[in-house]
């Protein structure tokens, strides 16, 4: 018999934000969009900052915010740890914007003191934040 299911962890070095069985996992990965089904073969990633679709058994699907860190796949089980796990529900559009306008204005001054890389990827952050809320707001209607 096939199984339908593969368990699937995901957590931050806060907590555990999700753990269930799941249809399947579609995760943003630095190769790429990757779809995590039961009897995956073994596979380690590393994550880049982006949205988590969960598919449910009951076929409803959740999404969360994930930035940094690394998957790790087995043929029943996946295991997500990132540094940043969010539900979908805790990313403000808000605080994005202002994250956005901050990393801009970082950007836009040239201090000799600038860390380039880290404005670079605080503004890259701040618009991913951006972009999965505006895609995926609707699943909390």
């Amino acid at each position: 018999m096939p199984v339908h299911t593969i368990q699937c962890d995901i957590v931050s070095a806060e907590r555990v934000l999700f753990s269930a069985q799941v249809q399947c996992l579609i995760i943003t990965s630095e190769q790429g969009e990757l779809g995590i089904y039961p009897g995956h073969a073994p596979l380690l990633a590393t994550l880049s900052n982006g949205a988590a679709r969960i598919q449910l058994p009951s076929e409803q699907e959740e999404v969360v915010y994930l930035s940094g860190g690394f998957v790790e796949v087995q043929p029943y089980k996946v295991t997500v740890l990132a540094d940043v796990a969010l539900r979908l529900d805790e990313l403000h559009e808000e605080a994005a914007l202002a994250a956005k306008q901050h990393a801009e204005e970082h950007l836009g001054n040239n201090q000799p003191d600038l860390d380039h890389q880290r404005a670079m990827k605080e503004l890259n952050e701040a618009l991913t934040r951006l972009r999965v809320i505006n895609k995926y707001s609707h699943h909390n209607t």
